[in-house]
């Protein structure tokens, strides 16, 4: 059990126009810790969640109090700069926070790169190097939220024509998951910003009800016109002509552009090809895996079953299936938005494209 404890949010502003980071690092005088926002008590509490050391961080990740593939990237970075400071193991707390949670890529790439920094440093500043790295991701990623948004206005206005729109979404992509402003919830708002937001249909999704809990809590906050849905309500909108386009996050993006995002993205996005409704996955380009070569080799982290049957008591010994994600095929995506571009139709090619900084072929998004 690794050292943590709570404390509530003390920020001055009021209402939503107060903003609560995600994550963020602070140097007490008994020693550095990192800070997060405890994402299982959200919105009932805004309480801030104090580690330590790097189990307490693990075990953040492993309860979902800090999670999204942006966020536990710099996590990661930031936990191997919390373990260097605090004068742990940095290899072992490297092999700690990169098995935390398997799905998404981005957890592993960030403490690559804070443990690359360490070893690279001169004699006694490994921890300063390992913290200047995990902070300069940081700020990569809020620079690609905000490419991420730009690209996606583009495309729904191209896609779209009118504005308007009615987009429905699925888990939380937001501020909570990323350095900036989000990736797929991201896009949502500056739609709404820009007066094009007519409705944002917000799917319930497992686990823990993450779409419920914290898109309604951002959206809220934001002043989006929201409405929560039920998952299994999703199909009643499509035939309805309710829902204009499909926007989620992912976790990892296989070579081929299989995507895996949380459980339920599928069956969405097989419901948009039926009804010819855009399905666009928004993520940074650390959300890509080229060494992982299509869907069948992403591995799903499967969650304990007491998350579904605690929701409503089941009967004593009922067994319970909770994946906490699914694969989409890339012939099923519409685009995938980053924030080097926009690949559409989704290749190999084009997705190996962004991923070195240049732009699509022309066509392409």
């Amino acid at each position: 059990m690794g050292d943590q404890y709570v404390r509530p949010v003390t920020d001055e502003a009021d209402g939503a126009s107060r903003t609560i980071p995600a994550l963020r690092w602070e140097e007490p005088p008994e020693g550095p810790v990192l800070v997060l926002l405890d994402q299982t008590r959200l919105p009932q509490e805004e309480v801030e969640l104090v580690c330590t050391d790097v189990q307490a961080l693990v075990q953040a990740i492993r309860s979902l109090a800090v999670r999204g593939a942006p966020l536990l990237g710099l996590a990661g970075a930031y936990g191997i700069a919390l373990a260097a400071a605090r004068g742990y193991d940095v290899n072992e707390a490297a092999d700690l926070l990169a098995h935390a949670r398997p799905t998404a890529v981005n957890l592993g790439y960030g403490v690559r790169r804070a443990v690359t920094a360490f070893h690279a440093a001169p004699p006694h500043q490994g921890a300063a190097f390992a913290l200047a790295e995990a902070r300069a991701l940081h700020e990569e990623d809020a620079a690609a939220s905000r490419a991420m948004a730009e690209y996606g206005e583009r495309l729904l206005a191209d896609l779209v024509p009118g504005g308007g729109y009615r987009i429905l979404t699925h888990c939380n992509t937001g501020a909570l998951v990323s350095g900036g402003e989000g990736t797929a919830l991201g896009v949502v708002l500056a739609a709404h910003r820009a007066g094009e937001l007519r409705r944002l249909w917000v799917d319930e999704t497992r686990p823990l009800l993450q779409g419920a809990r914290l898109t309604a809590y951002e959206a809220a906050r934001a002043g989006m016109p929201y409405t929560l849905l039920a998952d299994s309500a999703a199909g009643s909108l499509f035939t309805a002509g309710e829902v204009d386009a499909v926007l989620i996050g992912a976790d990892r993006i296989a070579a081929d552009g299989s995507t895996a995002n949380k459980v339920g993205s599928y069956p969405l996005a097989v419901l948009a090809r039926y009804h010819h409704v855009p399905f666009i996955v928004v993520a940074p380009t650390t959300s890509v895996d080229l060494s992982t070569p299509d869907g069948a080799a992403i591995e799903v982290e499967q969650r304990a079953g007491s998350e579904v049957t605690d929701l409503a008591p089941s009967p004593l010994g009922t067994q319970a299936y909770n994946p906490a994600f699914d694969v989409t095929p890339p012939e099923l995506i519409t685009a995938i938005i980053t924030e080097n571009g926009v690949v559409s139709p989704v290749t190999t090619e084009d997705l190996v494209t962004v991923c070195n900084h240049e732009t699509p072929r022309a066509g392409s998004g």
